[in-house]
C-alpha cells in the first residue's frame, strides 16, 4: 500500500504555490497557508485562505507535483474551493419546483412537460403527428361529406377538412389537443376546497351556504357538482371557484332569512310589589302612608 505522507519537495514548494494562487486570485485575496494534503505519490496540494469578500470559508487550493527521482517539482493546476465552513449557496432545485401560484408575469412563459400527469390526450390530440385523425376512421368520417367528383376514384380527394376528425372536434368545442386527467381535476378540486371550502372561517360563520345563493353561476362538466364561481362583487370569493359549501356574509338570501328568536321579556311579579296605604285627610283627601301596608290590602 502506498504512502499518503506528503512528499517532502512538494510538501516545501508553498512559495510556488502561493505564486500560483496569486496569479489567479485577485490582489491582496491569498491568506495565509492552511495545510499540505497529500493526493498521491509525489502530488501535493497546497491551500490557502481566501480573504475575497462573499467567500467566507474558501481556500485556494494548488496542486504540485514532481517526476520520479525528479528534484524539480512542477505546477499543476490552482482553484478555488470550499473548506468546511464555507459560505455556500443553496442547492440548485429546477425551476419547475420552484414555482409557486403567483410567480407568473406579463409576457412569462411556462411550458408543460409532455408526461405532465395532470393532462391527457384530448380530442384534438388524437392520432399521430397532431393531425387529429385517428388511424382507421378517416374514411367512415369522410364518406358522407366527401365531394364526389367526376372520373376514376382513384382520383377522388383524400380526405376533406370538413369531415376530419380535428375539424368536427373543433366545431364541438373538443379541439384542445391535451384535457385535463382525473389526477389533475382532483388536484385543482382539493387546492379550491382549500381555499374557499366549508371548512373555512367565513363558511363557518355564514347564514347558508353558496349551494343556495344566487350570485353562484355553476360549472360545467363534473365540476358542477361540487363548485361553482361566486359573482358577487362585494362577496369575498368573487370571481373564484368555491366550493357548494361555502359561504359568506353576501348571501343573496341573508335579508330575508328569518331572524334568530330574540329573547322573552322579563316577567315581573307583582305579587311581592309594595303597596301604600292611603289615610284620611282632615279636608276629606287621603294622604299617602310613610310606610308600606299589608301586601293584599289595608284597613
Amino acid at each position: 500500500m502506498r504512502s499518503r505522507t506528503p512528499d517532502r519537495l512538494c510538501a516545501e514548494a508553498v512559495d510556488l504555490a502561493r505564486t500560483a494562487a496569486e496569479e489567479a486570485a485577485a490582489p491582496g485575496t491569498v491568506g495565509e497557508h492552511v495545510d499540505a494534503v497529500a493526493d498521491g505519490d509525489r502530488v501535493v496540494t497546497h491551500l490557502f485562505e481566501c480573504k475575497e469578500p462573499g467567500y467566507r470559508g474558501w481556500r485556494w487550493a494548488v496542486t504540485v507535483a514532481r517526476a520520479s527521482r525528479a528534484k524539480h517539482v512542477t505546477l499543476d493546476e490552482s482553484v478555488l474551493l470550499p473548506g468546511p465552513d464555507a459560505l455556500l449557496a443553496p442547492e440548485w432545485v429546477p425551476w419547475s419546483e420552484r414555482l409557486r401560484p403567483g410567480d407568473m408575469g406579463p409576457g412569462d412563459l411556462l411550458p408543460t412537460e409532455a408526461e405532465d400527469l395532470r393532462l391527457e390526450q384530448g380530442a384534438g390530440g388524437a392520432g399521430s403527428a397532431g393531425t387529429g385523425v385517428l388511424p382507421g376512421v378517416t374514411e367512415v368520417a369522410d364518406a358522407e361529406d366527401a365531394e364526389v367528383e367526376a372520373g376514376s376514384p382513384a382520383a377522388q380527394p383524400e380526405t376533406t377538412a370538413r369531415g376530419s376528425i380535428a375539424a368536427v372536434a373543433e366545431e364541438l368545442g373538443m379541439g384542445r389537443p391535451r384535457v385535463l386527467s382525473r389526477y389533475g381535476l382532483h388536484a385543482a378540486a382539493d387546492r379550491w376546497e382549500e381555499e374557499y371550502g366549508p371548512k373555512t372561517a367565513m363558511a363557518q360563520a355564514a347564514p347558508a351556504n353558496c349551494v343556495s345563493c344566487g350570485f353562484l353561476v355553476p360549472l360545467a362538466g363534473s365540476l358542477r357538482q361540487a363548485f361553482g364561481i361566486c359573482a358577487n362583487e362585494f362577496g369575498p370569493a368573487d370571481g373564484h371557484v368555491v366550493s357548494l359549501g361555502y359561504g359568506c356574509g353576501g348571501h343573496s338570501e341573508a335579508a330575508v332569512m328569518p331572524r334568530p328568536p330574540r329573547p322573552a321579556p322579563p316577567v315581573i311579579d307583582e305579587t311581592v310589589v309594595d303597596a301604600f296605604a292611603l289615610r284620611p285627610d282632615r279636608s276629606g283627601g287621603s294622604v299617602e302612608e310613610s310606610g308600606p301596608a299589608e301586601e293584599f290590602g289595608h284597613s
